[in-house]
């Protein structure tokens, strides 16, 4: 056995192997297994053509026929096998399209060339000579790398660098495989062992993208589970875990704060414009605690128009929050609402060491409703005459 045959039989045995690790694989669609297949039993059948070309070349026992038809294939099937690459990627683009032409074009090509002799001729030896346009195969066959590489870069923009980097070093081993085949010659049949291993690393790519996506899913999943819909602070449910994770808590860190946060006019502006401008006016109280809170706490929208934030924060960073907060409110105007005013206290653990989490929330409660109290009666509102509202 030579050395090239021992290196074939290894590649198919690999390609053999990617096939049951494509079957084992229950993230992958039946559609997606369908291409891997396609994939391996192509490369598998190209590399057994040049296997066979290279045992038949000039041995003239075999008809000169037999070895043209086989280069034939081999020409066809390689480019097909390597193009192959692009439908292993789960994204259409123009460059799919455009390897299906390429390789359709090559195909038609090979076939004429059986019986013009573009590609190669018989010699009296039975040995196998590249034709005047044999140029034209290498030329095609860099076409349809080109086409590979596009697509990868393409494709790629939507992974980490890591991940992006990973895909252009397979593409790269693939094409020193080819290069060293066409360029070196000889012994140096280096082309289907660098495709194999190419698709197989393709293979744990794809595996590994799957994973990530199934990763960014669950992530999105768990996000929308705990961001409310209406303003994109986090909902009630992710507050209630929240309060969960600090009860658990064998200390409450001193400087964890507590935000009770509620609109002032809500019910007003629901009587007299609307609720779509009173959905505005919650909207836009969300988007200013968000951002006058920034990445010292997170923002829950615990009720209709209340608000909690939980932030760890010192004595300063509190009042520097206040105040960037009732800036931020001063300059905010909606489409339907043309001002907002926000009741806000506040409740700190190092002032009230001996308090637990709810509590910290029911004393800044407290300070929220007398700054709502004296809201109204700077403006001059009785609340309790106007219908007995429980204006918040």
């Amino acid at each position: 056995m030579s050395y090239y045959t021992s290196i074939i039989i290894l590649s198919w045995l690999a390609l053999a192997v990617l096939c049951i690790l494509v079957r084992e694989n229950d993230r992958m669609s039946k559609a997606e297994k369908r291409v891997f297949y396609l994939t391996y039993v192509l490369l598998a059948l190209a590399a057994l053509e040049e296997w066979l070309g290279v045992q038949l070349n000039g041995n003239p026992a075999f008809p000169a026929w037999l070895l043209k038809h086989i280069k034939c294939a081999d020409y066809i099937l390689t480019p097909a096998a390597g193009g192959m690459l692009i439908f292993q990627l789960p994204d259409r683009s123009i460059w799919r399209r455009l390897m299906k032409v390429l390789l359709a074009v090559n195909a038609l090509f090979q076939i004429l060339s059986l019986f013009t002799g573009w590609m190669l001729t018989i010699d009296g030896q039975n040995h196998y000579v590249h034709g005047p346009l044999y140029g034209l195969y290498i030329a095609i066959y860099f076409l349809v790398t080109a086409l590979i590489v596009m697509e990868c870069i393409r494709y790629g923009r939507r992974f980490r660098r890591q991940n992006k980097v990973s895909l252009y070093a397979i593409v790269i081993l693939i094409i020193s495989g080819v290069v060293m085949q066409e360029f070196m010659g000889g012994e140096h049949r280096t082309a289907y062992i660098a495709l194999t291993l190419g698709m197989a690393m393709m293979f744990i790519h794809h595996a590994e993208f799957s994973q990530l996506a199934a990763d960014d899913h669950m992530q999105e999943q768990a996000l929308q589970m705990r961001t409310d819909v209406m303003t994109g602070a986090l909902n009630r449910f992710a507050y209630t875990r929240v309060l969960g994770k600090i009860r658990n808590m064998s200390r409450i860190p001193k400087k964890l704060t507590v935000f009770s946060i509620d609109v002032n006019g809500l019910k007003t502006v629901n009587d007299t414009m609307g609720h779509e401008a009173g959905d505005e006016l919650i909207r836009g109280a969300a988007a200013c605690i968000i951002s006058a809170v920034g990445d010292l706490g997170s923002c829950f929208r615990t009720g209709g128009d209340e608000f909690v934030v939980i932030a760890g924060m010192n004595q300063e960073e509190i009042s520097a929050t206040k105040e960037r907060l009732k800036r931020i409110t001063s300059v905010w105007r909606g489409k339907l609402v043309s001002s907002l005013h926000l009741a806000v206290g506040s409740a700190c653990a190092a002032e009230h060491p001996d308090v637990d989490a709810e509590k910290l929330v029911s004393i800044a409660d407290q300070e929220m409703y007398r700054d709502k109290s004296a809201y109204y009666r700077a403006a001059g509102i009785d609340r309790r005459r106007s219908n007995r509202q429980t204006d918040s």
